[in-house]
């Protein structure tokens, strides 16, 4: 499948320090490549560049396979983005502000601006002006702008900024379709762990300006580490049984027994299970966690509690 966004050991100053470190990445068509990072780690840095806003001191960004000269004309009219704030003119009306979009993006379809307005459920408003909205209905009409013109790519930094539950779902919903059934390549940056992994088709996550990996979300099982939690009436009878059949045994920070999966030894919890039980030890508490991806991060990261060291 062709990369219709690839970078090339991209670089970025400011001043003296280095904001994007040699980030080389690629994106392939119809994929949803969430970009994940702390803030300040890189991403919208990296966004501005990858649509012409910011000059990279060295490196190459290449757009459906056509290198991107900074101060040229690139494909805008195939690209939505919305970065950081979503500016609107704050005294015109919803809908006049996606009229406004209409006419600088040269969409002949005047019906444009309702389906619009249907597909980002901003029809209750539609006729409020843009400086009243919420957070929320202030990022929704953002991104109904950037999706207005039906482009091939979109570049999205923190779309779900200000929504709630409801509209982030709705969101959600909308760019897994867009991805799925026409096609268009959805570039989506944040720091909400937990959102990006229920739609994301590949991961990059940058730390410290440096693209540290890149991995497929259906891949991404194998990465997290897991556990089995354990406990028994005799818990040190059951300790001493595990440690004969070769498990190593630990008191987690619960209270209770631990086995690690460093080698896969909790692949068959029930096998486990049914050797205590067998051995006189029944658990009376038996459970396997999994790593959730925002702790995955924060390993390999080497962050501590969402922050930078």
């Amino acid at each position: 499948m062709a990369n219709v966004i690839e970078t090339s050991n991209l670089t970025k100053y400011y001043g003296k320090v280095k904001v994007v470190n040699d980030v080389s990445l690629s994106v392939r068509k119809g994929e949803i490549y969430g970009f994940l990072g702390l803030n300040g780690a890189g991403k919208t840095t990296t966004i501005r560049m990858l649509l012409g806003m910011i000059k990279p001191a060295s490196g190459e960004i290449f757009l459906n396979g056509d290198k991107l000269h900074f101060g040229r004309r690139g494909p805008w009219d195939k690209i939505g983005y919305l970065v950081e704030i979503p500016y609107s003119y704050p005294g015109l009306t919803v809908r006049e502000n996606l009229e406004i979009t209409r006419r600088l993006r040269r969409i002949s379809d005047t019906r444009s601006v309702q389906d619009i307005i249907d597909k980002l459920v901003l029809n209750s408003h539609a006729e409020k002006k843009a400086g009243h909205l919420s957070q929320g209905n202030a990022q929704r009409l953002g991104v109904a702008k950037a999706m207005m013109h039906n482009p091939e790519m979109l570049l999205l930094d923190e779309p779900s900024n200000g929504l709630d539950p409801a509209g982030i779902a709705e969101v959600r919903d909308l760019l897994r379709n867009l991805a799925l059934n026409n096609g268009v390549t959805i570039f989506i940056s944040s720091h909400i762990l937990g959102e990006i992994s229920k739609i994301a088709t590949r991961i990059g996550i940058i730390h410290n300006g440096r693209l540290i990996q890149e991995i497929n979300a259906d891949s991404l099982g194998t990465l997290l580490h897991r556990r089995l939690l354990l406990d028994a009436i005799d818990r040190d009878g059951a300790r001493k049984k595990l440690i004969e059949k070769g498990f190593t045994v630990k008191l987690s920070q619960e209270g209770t027994l631990e086995i690690k999966d460093d080698e896969g030894a909790i692949n068959h919890p029930e096998e486990i299970a049914d050797y205590l039980a067998r051995a006189g030890y029944p658990p009376s508490m038996f459970k396997v966690e999994q790593e959730d991806l925002e702790s995955y991060f924060l390993r390999v990261t080497g962050t501590n509690k969402g922050k930078e060291k």
